[in-house]
């Protein structure tokens, strides 16, 4: 066996280190999960770890959902207005939540007015009615500020 070749990831009976599985989405998905479970708080999430794992996801799924995803980990290691252009770019109009992330990005930026039109939209672009109330909240909080 080879220097440094730890044997449980050998092929038995062989000195050659033992395929390792490919990370696809779901791995990599499970992942970003851990990073932010492993956060000690929201302000300790290690956000430049997340953005490689998107980065990585978004290299194998460069799906709308997936860049969108990764603009709010963008936004949290590059700033709001990096993130903003990106979510600009997407044509997920029909998704409530594109306007939330958007809404927050914009209420970041101190830009209150688009800002409260996208709360507007996400609320009324979801038939949930906690998420309706949690965004109706963000609003009203934003609104207050203004």
């Amino acid at each position: 066996m080879e220097p440094g070749l730890d044997r449980r990831r050998a092929v038995p009976g062989t000195s050659l280190p033992a395929p390792q599985p490919a990370r696809g989405p779901y791995q990599i998905q499970a992942a970003i999960n851990a990073v932010h479970s492993d956060a000690p708080s929201e302000s300790r999430t290690d956000w430049p770890q997340i953005l490689v794992l998107c980065d990585q996801l978004f290299a194998l799924s460069p799906t709308p959902i997936v860049a969108l995803n990764r603009a709010v980990a963008l936004a949290e290691v590059n700033g709001p207005a990096e993130a903003l252009s990106l979510v600009n770019r997407l044509d997920l109009t029909t998704y409530y939540l594109f306007h939330a992330i958007r809404a927050d990005l914009l209420r970041r930026l101190d830009r209150t007015e688009e800002a409260a039109q996208a709360y507007d939209a996400a609320i009324t672009g979801t038939e949930n009615a906690a998420e309706r109330a949690f965004l109706q909240d963000r609003r009203e909080a934003f609104s207050r500020v203004r």
